[in-house]
């Protein structure tokens, strides 16, 4: 059923009813709404730490925790759980030396003095 067919069976105008949706998370098509809809029957309000039911919000991001003093508790737990991200390991383009860096960030040179170097030096 579309905004249109909605907004008529109300007696509405068609983009109140599609701000209306797309506010409580069901615009777009179809299958992106059922799939959300799926998605947040699954996660509706069971916390990680302790297991009591919790009311989930319409919007935002869907809560883990009953409380913050849940969040704590599991977290100190489960340290081995946060997005750690991959470390790497490259030569230095100035003096080849090898050093460490998160895979997110590409860069040439193990410190500022080798990018100074490698910039405005010649030799």
């Amino acid at each position: 059923m579309g905004y249109r067919a909605i907004a008529e069976a109300l007696g509405l105008s068609r983009d109140i009813v599609r701000n209306h949706c797309k506010a409580k998370g069901m615009g777009g098509y179809v299958a992106a709404t059922v799939k959300n809809l799926k998605e947040r029957e699954v996660q509706n309000g069971i916390c990680l730490c302790c297991g009591k039911e919790m009311q989930q919000e319409g919007t935002g991001r869907p809560r883990k925790f009953c409380s913050e003093k849940c969040r704590r508790q599991w977290w100190k737990a489960h340290p081995q759980e946060g997005n750690r991200k991959a470390i790497v390991t490259k030569k230095c383009e100035c003096c080849g030396r090898e050093f460490s860096f998160y895979r997110s960030r590409k860069p040439k040179y193990c410190s500022y003095d080798c990018y100074i170097k490698a910039r405005f030096w010649r030799d």
